[in-house]
């Protein structure tokens, strides 16, 4: 069941594109603003209306971290902007100077893609901010985009109705006729499949267009292979042309928005129809499912955005969460228990990285950071830090209640097991957080002998970090 919970009425003219982050909505509208949304109770952020395009904004969306947004519009730029506090970062002007109509973000965030009218595609090196690469689709507008999960390639959609499939460093793998009077819209689901035979494992993907239809097609992308695109099946719901598709995060529904102003949510595996919504007053222009969350936000050109929950059971609600780990060993998990526990620890936009990786429990705790750097591409030092984190937290809520932690592995000022070891200047090894806030509250005295601390320097313990880290894995055997 699908329940309307609440309507964003803030824009003044048509509301082109929504987009989620794990805890934010960001929508987007002709009237040259972008808003954004807590999602705790869609209240607006202090910051929104973020304003700086000077014609209509066609397309956002989020960093893999949530902290930053992109932007694209008619004025031939796509924005940058800090999520945190509305700051502008950037503005990245399409070489041509054309209308740029979509824009999206690779899986870990590294590349930006910006797609023009005049057929101009733009791959963005998000360190510098500068162009890294760019290329043109054979015909038509460029009007849709979609990264594959592990970011070895992605996908465009053109005004004349073609998808083209482009490698990283954006040379054209393959180009199909797929809707008849131009692609609007295409998704691809962080979820890949195996085709049970040959052990492939297949992305799946949905494409919409002018001519009414959603159309399933299955992605093999292989080294030894090539890509290769193979029709699934048609949807044909919709008595309008469809501008508007998306994948739930499990991969298991598929929304649409059409002219004919409904919303119509299908089971993937089937094909059937879920759930029509006909509560839009005029073209159903943007959909979009919330990561690990049963909402789903929908726009359309009544100015107006619906937020919907599901009453139906989803990876990362509650009782199927990370939340039973005392009843299933974690090293017994399976990909979707790692899922849902990513959901739980708010890295929910690893979801995809993880499933395409058969990252299971066993996997998970054996995760390291030349691991995260090498093998599964995670290039951000900061939110490599944060997954280790949670995972040695994890690891420590292994530890059987019985076992007595060594005294010098606790932390002198919170007496908890140290995951981040340092000498002060006393001598003594501290948790890093732990003395750093000793120290930023004016005392500069050691915690441990109360005499006047002869200078501030903390020095990284790594022996004593790799000793506890030994120690770890010995109580987990």
């Amino acid at each position: 069941m699908a329940t309307l919970i609440h309507t964003l009425a803030d824009h003044s003219d048509d509301v082109n594109y929504c987009a989620f982050s794990s805890s934010c909505l960001a929508t987007c509208s002709l009237d040259k603003t972008i808003r954004v949304y807590s999602l705790n109770n869609f209240a607006e952020l202090p910051y929104s209306p973020l304003k700086g395009h000077t014609y209509a904004v066609h397309c956002c969306c989020f960093s893999l971290s949530g902290h930053v947004l992109a932007s694209c519009s008619t004025d031939g730029t796509t924005m940058v902007w800090d999520t945190r506090d509305g700051r502008r970062l950037a503005v990245l002007e399409q070489p041509s100077g054309s209308p740029v109509r979509v824009c999206r973000f690779s899986p870990e965030s590294t590349h930006l893609v910006s797609g023009a009218a005049d057929g101009s595609v733009v791959l963005w090196n998000m360190q510098s901010l500068k162009l890294y690469r760019s290329g043109n689709v054979k015909d038509g507008s460029l009007v849709a985009c979609a990264f594959s999960p592990n970011g070895s390639f992605f996908v465009t959609g053109s005004s004349c109705g073609d998808l083209t499939i482009w490698n990283d460093n954006m040379r054209c793998l393959c180009n199909e006729k797929a809707h008849d009077l131009g692609v609007t819209c295409c998704d691809i689901s962080s979820q890949p499949i195996s085709d049970g035979e040959h052990g492939f494992r297949y992305f799946q993907m949905a494409s919409c267009g002018q001519d009414n239809q959603i159309k399933l097609w299955l992605i093999l992308f292989a080294d030894f292979l090539g890509v290769e695109l193979k029709y699934k099946y048609t949807l044909t719901g919709h008595s309008a042309p469809v501008l508007a598709c998306a994948f739930s995060y499990d991969g298991q529904m598929l929304v649409s928005g059409s002219v004919d102003k409904c919303v119509i949510i299908y089971e993937t595996s089937t094909g059937n129809t879920l759930h029509t919504l006909s509560q839009h007053t005029r073209y159903v222009t943007t959909c979009a499912f919330a990561p690990c969350s049963p909402l789903l936000a929908t726009g359309s050109m009544d100015k107006t955005v619906n937020i919907w929950q599901f009453d139906l059971e989803q990876p990362c609600e509650e009782g199927n969460t990370a939340e039973n780990e005392s009843k299933v060993a974690v090293e017994d998990w399976s990909e979707d228990d790692v899922s849902a526990w990513l959901c739980a620890q708010d890295l929910a936009d690893f979801v995809g990285l993880f499933k395409t990786n058969n990252i299971d429990g066993k996997e998970l705790l054996h995760l390291t950071k030349e691991s995260l750097t090498n093998e599964l591409k995670i290039e951000s030092l900061g939110l490599r830090s944060k997954v280790l984190q949670k995972i040695e937290e994890l690891r420590l809520k292994m530890i059987p209640v019985s076992v007595t932690i060594p005294d010098e592995f606790l932390c002198p000022i919170t007496r908890e097991l140290m995951k981040d070891p340092v000498i002060a200047a006393d001598g003594y090894s501290y948790e890093k957080e732990a003395i750093e806030n000793w120290i930023s509250n004016k005392r500069r005295s050691s915690p441990m002998t109360n005499l006047p601390l002869p200078s501030l320097m903390l020095t990284p313990n790594r022996t004593l970090k790799m000793a506890i880290g030994r120690w770890l894995e010995a109580q987990q055997k």
